[in-house]
């Protein structure tokens, strides 16, 4: 490995990290090219706990100056050189979100990947995310449910991408712990969970809901938590295919809670 010792951030060999915005990013380099950025060093080491290939490139803090390696540079956008920054390219470029158990975003992943979680502990907790637009949120439901012992998290087509920037950043590196995939077609894919003898719920303030705790005295085998987009919830085809909706009683006013603040409630209460 050779080091480079950088005094600008104009210097061309980093062109990559500070002249392209994310959104130029995502669209033209992460869906074709597999990469994502990983900040912090707790972060990084998480990263090849899990097996993930050789960094083409990262930065780290040198006493005031900083050093990359001579590899591949970065495909994300970031000004500053502070922090710590790794690429991986997909294991399976077919994927357009690749998750980090080996390509299991293919054909036949959703069965794999319960028949998994069933294997396991013989008792098993599946999150899943529909259509969530915010990367924070999208991290934190993640790193709560690696806390808490969620098998497995499944994202639906338009839910904001796990290995983005953010995402990583708020999930500590949990995104590389929980075993992930995108299901499509959503929510056709809620029959394939029950068939797989999955009961589904899904975190609602719609009419006949359950309350949480009535959800935890049915003490089911296997559960699916159905999470919903901010602000609208989730889409009236999904709530149709549910088992049941379920609430978190609010006081004081309080309508719900934030997404990732719900997940983390359920995920505790039917642990």
């Amino acid at each position: 490995m050779t080091f480079h010792y950088l005094e600008t951030a104009d210097d061309p060999r980093v062109a990559d990290y500070t002249q392209l915005t994310d959104v130029h990013l995502r669209k033209l380099r992460e869906p074709a090219e597999g990469m994502y950025i990983a900040e912090s060093s707790r972060v990084l080491r998480r990263a090849l706990a899990a097996g993930t290939n050789p960094v083409p490139s990262s930065w780290r803090r040198n006493g005031w100056k900083t050093s990359t390696t001579s590899s591949n540079s970065s495909r994300r956008s970031r000004s500053t050189s502070a922090k710590l920054r790794c690429l991986r390219k997909s294991l399976d470029s077919t994927c357009t979100a690749v998750p980090w158990r080996p390509c299991i975003a293919r054909t036949g992943a959703l069965e794999e990947l319960l028949a998994d979680c069933v294997r396991a502990r013989g008792r098993s907790r599946i999150a899943v995310l529909e259509d969530l637009t915010d990367h924070t949120n999208v991290g934190a439901v993640f790193r709560s449910a690696a806390a808490i012992g969620v098998d497995a998290v499944l994202v639906s087509p338009q839910c904001a991408d796990p290995l983005y920037r953010r995402s990583i950043r708020v999930s500590m590196g949990t995104v590389f712990q929980v075993p992930w995939t995108r299901v499509d077609p959503w929510p056709a894919s809620i029959e394939q969970l029950k068939e797989a003898g999955y009961f589904v719920a899904g975190m609602s303030l719609g009419e006949g809901a359950i309350t949480l705790d009535e959800l935890v005295a049915q003490d089911h085998q296997n559960l699916v938590l159905v999470f919903g987009t901010e602000g609208d919830g989730l889409k009236p085809e999904t709530d149709q295919l549910l088992d049941a909706r379920v609430t978190i009683p609010m006081m004081n006013g309080v309508d719900s809670l934030n997404v990732a603040a719900s997940s983390a409630v359920a995920f505790y209460a039917t642990r």
